[in-house]
This record gives structure tokens, C-alpha cells and sequence, in this order.
């Protein structure tokens, strides 16, 4: 009689189990980078409201962002998610927060965003020159007020 096979050899095993090793070795690091990148996002989406209202305040102030700081009538204190790390700041319209994106070793990354005023066109833009800059674990150029 011939004996049927019951099981895995231990080649196929090994096989199985280094193809898992493979897949994992490039899935995790990619999902950082993915959740990092989300963190990114969202800093930027609970930053607009700050923004939108330092750009009401600039306007009330004839285009000088100087009465556009942290407790001036207006200007709201930065809250602490898990996009936007504790210690937020805002100096003569400038925001200064640490976001929930972090490099590779774990260090967080900055959103430094200063408004612009164009001249005659009553228009204000933004310019971070943080470091969540970063088109791997951050803002891609053209996101998040990154040029």
C-alpha cells in the first residue's frame, strides 16, 4: 500500500515562514511612514482653524500680524491631540507646534507656518518652514503650506 502525506515537510515550512519574513521586512516600515504621513494630515486640518483666524486678525490689524499672538482677542491657544504634540505657539501670527508626524528615530516633526501678505490683493499665505517638510514621513511639496 502506498502512504499518503500528512502535513508539511519542514522545507515548506521554511519557505512559507521566509516569504512572511520578505513581506514583513517591507510592510512595516511603509506602514510608519503611512501613519505618519496621516499625522501630517491631520495637524494640518486642526491648524485651519488657528490659521483662518490669525488671517482675521491680521486683517482687523490693517495687515500686522504683531497684535495676532497666544491670549490677544481672537487667537485661539493651539489644543493638544494626537496630531498636535503640547506646547504650541503663536508669535505675531507665526505658529509654532510640534505634530504627531516623527521621523524614523521617533523625533517629532515641526509646523513652522508664517503668513504672507500679498500686496493690493488682501490675500494671506502660508509658509512652513518646519521640518514636517518631509516628502517621506510628512508633507509632500505643495501640502501643508510646504514649497
Amino acid at each position: 500500500m502506498k502512504k499518503v502525506q500528512q502535513g508539511f515537510t519542514l522545507i515548506e515550512l521554511m519557505i512559507v515562514v521566509a516569504i512572511i519574513g520578505i513581506l514583513a521586512a517591507i510592510a512595516i516600515p511603509q506602514y510608519g511612514d503611512y501613519t505618519s504621513r496621516a499625522r501630517a494630515a491631520g495637524a494640518a486640518t486642526e491648524l485651519n482653524p488657528v490659521k483662518k483666524a490669525i488671517a482675521l486678525c491680521i486683517s482687523d490689524n490693517a495687515g500686522d500680524p504683531t497684535n495676532c499672538s497666544d491670549g490677544d482677542p481672537g487667537v485661539p491657544t493651539i489644543a493638544t491631540t494626537e496630531n498636535i504634540m503640547a506646547g504650541g505657539t503663536i508669535a505675531a501670527g507665526v505658529i509654532n507646534v510640534e505634530t504627531g508626524a516623527t521621523t524614523t528615530g521617533g523625533v517629532n516633526l515641526t509646523a513652522i507656518l508664517t503668513p504672507g501678505i500679498v500686496a493690493n490683493q488682501n490675500v494671506i499665505t502660508w509658509d512652513n518652514s518646519g521640518t514636517s517638510c518631509d516628502p517621506t514621513r510628512g508633507y509632500k511639496d505643495g501640502q501643508g503650506d510646504c514649497h
